[in-house]
């Protein structure tokens, strides 16, 4: 008696549409100075690419460094030319809408970067003492001080962007939950439950919004956050057919931006 032989095949890699190449940069957090450093390496990677060009920010411009304006106005005024941009939003930048909404959320943005954002806009806080600052006197000054096209920008801020089998967003997604029924929450701020997973999402995730000392790599995700307002690495991926690759900025270099 024959018996036949169950040949298992092998999965196939990621990839993303055809003529299409994909960038995906990271968390900026004030980094203005980082960010056009990383423009001008994809505009002169993406040179002799005839196809489709995507530029994904996955968030989190704003808080921690020191010039969140500035970077902001990068991505209105700076954008490399010939590429489709795509901005997701990040905890950080719901927290700065959040506070413009509602002074009382100001005490726990104050704690995670926001005196640095409202600094940038030339709100005059003291970094060194948050329990000193008033929330309401500083809502009152970002209103004043906030261009109306960065409130138009932040509030225009998707969650989530799909380019053939890869999912973009900023924190992650809750594991067993299906795509299309994740929460805002999650997507925003989900940690330990989705890094830990090792569940076959349906997409690869690319996020940020968790530091780690180089671009992590796991069969189910992507992480791309290296912690460019301490490090001075600020990554972005490049993703092209199946094939994968990294740019990053240099060292951390303590001067303004440009």
């Amino acid at each position: 008696m024959r018996t036949s032989l169950r040949h298992q095949t092998a999965p196939q890699p990621a990839t993303v549409p055809p003529a299409t190449r994909v960038y995906a940069i990271g968390d900026i957090h004030g980094r203005a100075d980082l960010l056009r450093s990383l423009h001008a390496q994809i505009e002169a990677d993406a040179a002799g690419h005839a196809g489709r060009r995507v530029l994904i920010y996955l968030g989190d411009y704003v808080d921690r460094g020191k010039w969140s304006r500035e970077v902001i106005d990068v991505l209105l005024d700076e954008k490399p030319a010939g590429f489709e941009t795509v901005y997701l939003m990040g905890n950080h930048e719901r927290a700065m809408l959040d506070f413009l909404d509602d002074a009382t959320a100001g005490p726990m943005w104050f704690m995670n970067g926001g005196l640095e954002t409202l600094r940038s806009y030339g709100v005059p806080v003291s970094v060194t003492h948050p329990a000193a600052v008033s929330p309401f006197a500083a809502q009152a000054a970002l209103r004043a001080r906030l261009p109306a096209r960065h409130r138009d920008f932040l509030s225009a801020l998707t969650l989530t962007h799909v380019e053939g089998d890869y999912l973009f967003v900023h924190a992650g997604i809750r594991p067993s939950v299906p795509l299309t029924a994740q929460r805002a929450h999650d997507l925003l701020w989900i940690r330990d439950e989705f890094l830990r997973s090792t569940r076959d999402h349906g997409k690869v995730v690319v996020h940020g919004h968790t530091i780690s000392a180089a671009p992590e790599e796991r069969p189910n995700r992507i992480g791309i956050d290296t912690g460019a307002f301490a490090t001075g690495r600020l990554t972005c991926l490049c993703l092209e057919g199946p094939q994968r690759r990294f740019f990053v900025t240099g060292a951390h270099a303590d001067r303004p931006a440009p």
